[in-house]
């Protein structure tokens, strides 16, 4: 390729690296990288990822910590590419660092970046942090996607938050957000979890007269919650109706 005068860009180099560190050459891969820096090549966020876990597998603790001691405080990339490169590292402390320098000062402009802490947080079971980035993400005017709600409806749930929870759940329903059904699904069992089963009950009823929710899914949720909560006549009553519309819907057939 260089013998034809291309220049390889940043995304050839992490796949050489990649390929390197998958073959256990991780000299060569760390040669490489160490090359692009001294060349001044624009090194990517996926580059960076590679080495990271390149250096460790290698056991270069040291040149591992270097390098994400350089993304704490990034001058050659953005600072939102470096908390997008620490978090899919699953550095979560190096990660928040980043974060909360950036969000002061006002440079998270990516609603990317919300969403990349918010699934570490949610991984690494850090609630109390899941729920800090929807606020900050909310204080700058974003609007989560539905994989952050149900993150951080969940976290709410952990927390025993659960009127956070449903006021989260009305607002963004009044907002006109079409839900995927695991949202609604997830928002049944908090009520389940908090034995709020009037609460699960008109969810239900609201839900099984939603032409676009999957019903048999609907029914097994409701009828788990019940079983869950060892009222069975519940669980068996939810599920009886379940066969008794598939049958129905049969005839109709």
């Amino acid at each position: 390729m260089q013998n034809n005068g291309i220049q390889p860009n940043a995304i050839t180099y992490s796949t050489i690296v990649s390929i390197w560190e998958k073959a256990g050459k991780l000299d060569r891969a760390a040669m490489l990288f160490q090359k692009l820096r001294s060349l001044g090549v624009q090194i990517d966020q996926v580059l960076y990822q590679t080495m990271i876990v390149a250096y460790e597998r290698a056991g270069l603790v040291a040149h591992a910590k270097r390098l994400l001691h350089e993304l704490k405080r990034p001058d050659n990339i953005p600072r939102e590419t470096a908390i997008m490169v620490l978090a899919r590292a699953r550095r979560v402390e190096e990660a928040t660092w980043v974060f909360r320098q950036a969000f002061a000062a006002g440079e998270v402009k990516d609603i990317s970046v919300f969403g990349c802490m918010i699934n570490l947080y949610s991984r690494n079971k850090k609630y109390t942090n899941v729920v800090e980035v929807f606020e900050k993400m909310r204080e700058v005017g974003y609007f989560p996607d539905s994989n952050v709600i149900a993150l951080v409806l969940n976290a709410f749930g952990k927390l025993r938050e659960f009127e956070k929870a449903d006021a989260l759940y009305s607002q963004i329903h009044d907002e006109g957000c079409v839900f995927p059904d695991e949202v609604h699904f997830q928002m049944l069992s908090l009520y389940g979890a908090r034995k709020d089963f009037t609460m699960v009950e008109s969810l239900f009823e609201k839900l099984d007269s939603n032409p676009n929710i999957n019903k048999k899914e609907l029914h097994l949720v409701v009828s788990g919650i019940y079983e869950r909560a060892d009222r069975l006549n519940d669980a068996s009553r939810i599920m009886n109706r379940m066969n008794h519309k598939a049958i129905g819907n049969h005839d109709h057939a």
